[in-house]
């Protein structure tokens, strides 16, 4: 659900290189401001994820071990499911 969001006491100067930046690239004001807050939240998400990701490999064996999965087969698995979730590989088979 979409919840409406109001900013106080911008500086006209601030609102201006804001609306002069959405007019270059041919969005409305508000298109522009949630985009770049939608870039923002993804910030967040991935430093939080990376922050679980380094206190998971800090706190059991002090590395990932030989027993973990290849990092470029989960980096394509990952990218698969993110760009075409309805086709992403199941993973690949490793001799």
């Amino acid at each position: 659900m979409a919840v409406v969001l109001t900013i106080r006491d911008v500086p006209e100067e601030v609102r201006d290189l804001l609306a002069q930046q959405a007019r270059e690239r041919g969005q409305s004001l508000q298109a522009y401001l949630l985009a770049v807050l939608n870039r923002q939240a993804d910030f967040c998400r991935n430093r939080q994820l990376l922050a679980e990701l380094s206190d998971e490999l800090d706190g059991g064996s002090g590395g990932a071990g030989p027993t973990a999965s290849d990092a470029a087969d989960l980096l394509a698995r990952s990218r698969a499911e993110r760009d075409f979730p309805d086709s992403a590989p199941s993973g690949r088979d490793v001799a």
